[in-house]
């Protein structure tokens, strides 16, 4: 545990009278502002009303529910008082102007696993923030790759509420405290652990997954008996901040690799709003995040609600999983005696 300051008191230190960076703290600051609120919400759970209800789909097919649009709505009425440009969500399939002079551009997904609000099984908000560009009316401003990135974090709300913030400077970790509504920080510069026993996948995609995701897979499944000579744990929540939180605990690595199903071929995160704001932080932290063949954070954007794979946590974990992508047998190190084999395999 370090030093108890909440929030606003880091962000003012790291300002030091720097205009630019005080936009950047403002903005921080407003979304989790918003993330208070939203913390709120959810815990009225069906006291909220048909917060579960289905309304529409979000951009592309997956399915939006009411509270995603409240928690989008929140986030957005936060950002109205701050020096924000242009804000993109999940939720919407077009950017929104705020403020013609802002000097940031702000996306987010307002309800990271909402399809699990009905199990009670924990949820986040995810934000990125980038520098406004002078032509970023039409949406420009969010082309820019992740390394660009001012700022990025989310909230995790679970057993207790989490607010994971890097403005560049490491990775802190913020822990709601419930009767003074602030944040307060309860992990310094984390640092994620190098050494892992644990991968988050969903294993009831693996007929679909690329030989080298399956093989990666099969080789942790064996445990001590296999290639890699110890055994393994697989956690799968469905909420990607949830399993990236652990990991920056615990250490550990995520994958959502893309895989053969339409619509799937290209992953399933968004780039801009959900895996860039990851792999900032995981960087931030010492840990790694690919697409399995390229840096995340050096994916230039086609589109807003563009698709990635991603795979992030423990870097020497994850440079394990791009030397798969590019050695088709596996790297060096790893027996032929093990190339095809698998638990899952006849």
């Amino acid at each position: 545990m370090s030093d108890a300051i909440d929030l606003a008191d880091y962000l003012a230190r790291w300002v030091d009278h720097s205009p630019e960076r005080e936009a950047v703290a403002a903005t921080v600051l407003g979304i989790a502002r918003a993330s208070i609120a939203i913390d709120a919400l959810i815990r009225q759970g069906p006291l909220a009303g048909a917060v579960t209800a289905t309304t529409g789909k979000q951009s592309g097919v997956d399915q939006q529910k009411k509270i995603d649009v409240l928690a989008n709505n929140l986030i957005l009425d936060a950002l109205r008082d701050c020096p924000v440009s242009c804000f993109a969500s999940e939720e919407m399939d077009n950017p929104l102007r705020i403020h013609a002079g802002g000097k940031l551009a702000v996306a987010v997904d307002p309800i990271d696993g909402s399809s699990n609000v009905e199990a009670n099984i924990t949820l986040g908000t995810i934000f990125s923030i980038l520098p406004a560009l002078a032509s970023g009316a039409d949406g420009s401003s969010f082309m820019q790759p992740g390394h660009n990135q001012l700022a990025a974090g989310f909230t995790v709300y679970g057993p207790y509420t989490s607010f994971v913030v890097s403005v560049g400077a490491g990775t802190q970790i913020f822990t709601l405290d419930p009767v003074e509504k602030r944040f307060i920080r309860s992990f310094y510069s984390v640092a994620i652990p190098a050494v892992t026993a644990e991968f988050a996948i969903n294993s009831s995609n693996y007929r679909h997954w690329e030989d080298c995701v399956r093989i990666y897979v099969d080789d942790l499944l064996q445990g001590r008996d296999g290639p890699r000579g110890k055994d393994f744990n697989m956690r799968w929540t469905a909420t990607p901040v949830s399993d990236i939180y652990r990991i920056l605990n615990r250490g550990g690595i995520f994958l959502y690799p893309g895989d053969l199903r339409d619509g799937y071929t290209s992953g399933r995160l968004r780039l801009v709003y959900e895996a860039n704001p990851i792999a900032f932080v995981i960087e931030q932290a010492g840990g790694g995040a690919s697409t399995g063949r390229t840096r995340i954070l050096d994916v230039q954007p086609q589109s807003l609600h563009q698709h990635t794979p991603i795979v992030a946590g423990s870097k020497a974990e994850v440079d394990y999983v791009v030397r798969l992508h590019h050695e088709p047998h596996g790297p060096g190190e790893r027996s032929p005696l093990f190339g095809r084999r698998g638990l899952f395999r006849t």
